[in-house]
């Protein structure tokens, strides 16, 4: 397929790496000459504008940091305006189903299907083809870009119409912070009852307290080490989800004050 790639970053470029070794057609936004260059490299076509991108692709995909990124690339810049009627846009940020829903309101009257794909796993998860990935979106859409997400995610799954894999990853993300507060507050625990950190974070993982989170902060050393590296993704999805709940008139529970302790 003809694809389109906005967003060749930390996550992105391999995932474009993938799909160009997946015998996809790439052409990737690159708003440098540094950057084209390395988009070349990766086996890509480069364009330094989005409407290059978008020209001409089945399937556009948008993989930045931020929700707001996404309204300024996808309703501020208009990106379907220069899709092509049949094709589809999927939007891997995590951020708010409302952000989706805008965007998919712009490009319906174009006949350009939005599909909401928010991914759980890193750069060494893509290089596997074992990204995770939760799609929110029609079945035509989501069949439509499947065998162009199946180049780097295995699974693709569909948790329902546009907006869900918003929710489910904001969920998910909930959940994993949460599970950094519990092991932090275990390994506080520890120390109070004489257990140094290396030693309880080894053994709990071959326990019934085992998870990913704590897998995570056992293999970093520390738990203080791993939220170091991990806050800022977290605590930016965190914030987030609070927003999403509140504008839902709900909120996170009792798992408000376990996530504090995960972002310390």
């Amino acid at each position: 397929m003809r694809v389109g790639f906005i967003g060749a970053g930390r996550m992105g470029a391999p995932m474009v790496s993938r799909l160009v070794a997946a015998g996809h057609h790439v052409t990737a936004l690159g708003r440098s000459s540094e950057k084209c260059e390395a988009l070349t490299e990766l086996g890509a076509t480069a364009a330094f504008d989005q409407a290059t991108v978008a020209d001409g692709a089945d399937v556009v995909i948008v993989c930045v940091f931020t929700d707001e990124q996404v309204r300024e690339i996808c309703v501020e810049a208009d990106l379907t305006a220069t899709m092509r009627p049949g094709s589809v846009l999927v939007v891997h940020t995590t951020g708010s189903p409302h952000t989706a829903e805008q965007v998919a309101s712009l490009a319906a009257p174009r006949h350009v299907d939005v599909i909401d794909a928010p991914v759980s796993g890193g750069p060494h998860d893509i290089a596997a083809a074992q990204l995770t990935v939760f799609a929110g979106g029609t079945d035509r859409a989501v069949a439509h870009a499947r065998p162009v997400l199946e180049s780097y995610a295995e699974p693709v799954l569909h948790v329902g119409p546009l907006g869900a894999g918003q929710r489910v990853k904001l969920i998910n993300n909930t959940l994993f912070a949460a599970q950094i507060g519990l092991v932090a507050e275990g390994v506080r625990l520890g120390s109070r009852l004489g257990i140094d950190e290396p030693t309880l974070l080894k053994a709990l993982v071959n326990g019934s307290a085992g998870s990913r989170a704590l897998s995570g902060i056992a293999a970093t050393g520390s738990a203080d080490a791993f939220i170091t590296r991990v806050g800022e993704f977290i605590g930016k999805d965190v914030a987030v989800v609070r927003s999403t709940a509140a504008d839902l008139d709900t909120d996170l529970g009792l798992l408000d004050t376990v996530v504090d302790a995960g972002l310390r």
